[in-house]
């Protein structure tokens, strides 16, 4: 559980970047169970997007746009699955 004063990083952000906290004393509020949700989400499709770019890159004849995909997509698991380390990290006691 959280303490009562620590917030906690969601794993989304605002429409302009920004991050989103939720101050809570329940780790199992509503809100909290949608948070941990998102992030097995987030961490499985990180999983399966690094399984296609990895097959991407071992075809050689993958084109620019195929692999220009390919790094988007990793880029964007890659930022999900720190934002979930880094909340993560932020509950550990």
């Amino acid at each position: 559980m959280n303490a009562p004063d620590e917030l906690r990083l969601l794993p989304w952000a605002t429409p302009d970047g920004k991050p989103c906290y939720l101050s809570a004393d329940n780790d199992h509020s509503r809100l909290s169970r949608l948070a941990d949700d998102m992030e097995v989400a987030q961490l499985d499709s990180g999983e399966q997007v690094l399984a296609g770019a990895r097959a991407v890159l071992a075809d050689s004849k993958a084109g620019e746009r195929a692999v220009r995909f390919a790094l988007t997509r990793a880029v964007e698991s890659l930022g999900d699955a720190l934002r979930v380390a880094t909340s993560r990290g932020r509950r550990i006691p």
